[in-house]
């Protein structure tokens, strides 16, 4: 079919009958596409990937695109020259209103294209979109490329701007915490460390918003308005701001700039949601902390997590890599680049930088959030935590004063890892979303098992794990453990019908060899059947918890149980 020269008459339709935009979403901080606010439009391009190569040859010269591949219909080829001739579209609708714009673009899911650019006012910025879509489909239903273009700037004649969006610029130290898991423990560290040094810290998380360590808003507020509300109260000297990979996509950074970025690690969680499908894209979207990080401030990044430490090529901030492994091989980049490392010799913490010996913080075993050293990913986490608070100026003291008083307990951080003990059972109550989180609660747990006592676990999460996350999880348990009892639930199903995320726990744990798995209607219920049990002495409890941790807190208590102490979980520890 030969393609229509450019000076064929235009299409007669209509352009009111020209389909619009899938989604306009203004994010109006930093964000995967531009460290400013920025237009994300989603556009149906079904017709532009099926056109006929003559076709699409005519549409790149009307819009001057050179050196971009045409491809077959459908093909990933198409797809990304498609993208491109959207990002093209938007600089020539810019131009046709006399403005001059920056556009980037991909291919996304299910035959559509994502095209991002910046903008200054809501109004402009939704009309602009707008009729960037129309244009786009009308292009891709026949009508000329010109003629699109003319009619963007008539549409948007005599439009009402809107607000202008000004990124927040901080006045105070920011610390951005980003990361798969460890994200709210690391958080909160940081927070009390800097007030163990004197400063009055704000901190947002997925638990609430935390002034001086008071939860003036409880909720989930690891997204942008978390960190303008810390921002706002007069009385906060620190931020620390829990960067959540939801909150980027939706809606970009809350701030223009962080002093401190700390990325925790990086793994399978969420993938499938917001056009996230790799542990790679995951990586690229928690990058954005990292990318902002002031020139004079200082990324804290996981040494051991090579998506992590990927993050180092996009900054000119300062490295600050910790790592539990003083041998790890990267940790001397860190210092050629006059950075520093945190990492463990001898079984303290040390800070270390080129031309200096060794700076000894404290001892792991001394640091009760590492439950006397039987929790790797709470050892990360306390170097993370120590790495940002030295970076924002607290004092050695300070810091090590602080890991010495922050715990693995309800008060200092609660659901994760708080540990307690009925008679000779020990039992662990975590948030455990994930596989990373579950490997990491069966290994504290099988650590406070006695000799001779068995390992049970009550496993349950939220309904938004893929199905192939749940069923890897029931796997693990089924594998690692004495016993399990899947919970159900009542709330977080996210969509899914009543006893769905059950039988994919089941199903797993099927593929681990265990068939005979028992079941409860909740975690409470789950708890008591093994709590009714015969366990054997020194055994200990896993528990995934989600609903009902404050419920079962008490029940331990009501059953003469009680948190365990710093030295009681020491104690455990070091007997098994």
């Amino acid at each position: 079919m030969a393609a229509p020269s450019v000076d064929a008459a235009p299409s007669t339709a209509s352009p009111a009958h020209v389909p619009g935009p899938i989604e306009v979403r203004l994010l109006t901080g930093a964000n995967l596409y531009f460290t400013r606010p920025t237009v994300k439009l989603t556009l149906d391009a079904s017709l532009a990937l099926n056109a006929d190569a003559d076709t699409v040859v005519h549409w790149q010269q009307a819009l001057r695109m050179h050196g971009v591949p045409v491809g077959m219909a459908s093909s990933e080829t198409r797809a990304e020259g498609v993208a491109e001739m959207a990002a093209t579209l938007v600089r020539r609708a810019a131009a046709a209103v006399r403005s001059r714009i920056p556009a980037v673009a991909h291919p996304a899911d299910d035959d559509t294209v994502v095209v991002a650019f910046p903008f200054r006012n809501t109004g402009t910025a939704q009309a602009f979109a707008e009729e960037v879509a129309r244009a786009f489909g009308a292009i891709a239903a026949g009508t000329r490329v010109r003629t699109a273009l003319a009619r963007v700037a008539p549409a948007l004649a005599g439009h009402d701007p809107g607000d202008r969006v000004t990124p927040i610029r901080p006045h105070i130290p920011v610390v951005a915490v980003t990361g798969t898991n460890g994200k709210t423990t690391t958080t909160r560290l940081i927070a009390h460390l800097v007030r163990e040094g004197g400063r009055t810290p704000g901190w947002s998380s997925t638990d609430g918003i935390f002034i001086d360590g008071a939860c003036v808003d409880d909720g989930d507020w690891s997204g942008p308005g978390g960190a303008a509300r810390v921002l706002a109260d007069p009385a906060v000297q620190v931020a620390v701001t829990e960067t959540a990979r939801g909150g980027i996509l939706l809606r970009g950074l809350g701030t223009a700039s962080n002093d401190v970025s700390v990325v925790t690690n990086i793994s399978a969680d969420h993938l499938g949601q917001l056009g996230v499908h790799t542990v790679e894209q995951l990586a690229e979207v928690k990058s954005v902390i990292v990318r902002v990080t002031k020139p004079t401030g200082w990324c804290v990044l996981n040494a051991d997590d090579p998506l992590v430490l990927g993050m180092r090529r996009f900054t000119r901030a300062r490295p600050w890599f910790y790592s539990p492994d003083p041998g790890n091989p990267v940790l001397h980049e860190a210092l050629d680049a006059g950075g520093r490392v945190m990492t463990v010799i001898d079984g303290e913490m040390v800070v270390l930088a080129r031309g200096s010996d060794p700076v000894r913080i404290i001892a792991v075993t001394d640091i009760p959030l590492t439950m006397a050293g039987a929790s790797r990913v709470n050892i990360q986490n306390a170097l993370a935590a120590a790495a940002a608070a030295l970076a924002l100026g607290v004092r050695r003291e300070h810091v090590r004063a602080g890991l010495q008083t922050f715990a693995a307990d309800a008060e200092h951080n609660a659901g994760r890892l708080n540990t307690y003990l009925l008679g000779d059972t020990a039992i662990v109550l975590d948030l455990a979303h994930n596989e990373a989180s579950l490997d990491s609660l069966l290994e504290v747990t099988d650590r406070l098992r006695r000799p001779g006592g068995t390992l049970a676990v009550v496993t349950s999460t939220a309904g938004d794990r893929s199905d192939e996350a749940i069923h890897a999880m029931g796997a693990m348990a089924a594998t690692r453990s004495d016993r399990i009892v899947i919970a159900g639930k009542a709330k977080y199903q996210r969509g899914r019908s009543a006893g769905e995320m059950e039988q994919v726990w089941a199903s797993g744990a099927a593929e681990a060899g265990v068939t005979d798995v028992e079941r409860a209607d909740d975690e409470v219920t789950a708890l008591r059947t093994l709590l009714d049990s015969a366990l054997p002495v020194g055994s200990a409890i896993a528990v995934c918890t989600l609903e009902q941790r404050s419920e079962m807190s008490s029940e331990i208590i009501r059953r003469g149980g009680h948190e365990a102490t710093p030295a009681e979980i020491a104690a455990r520890v070091g007997a098994g």
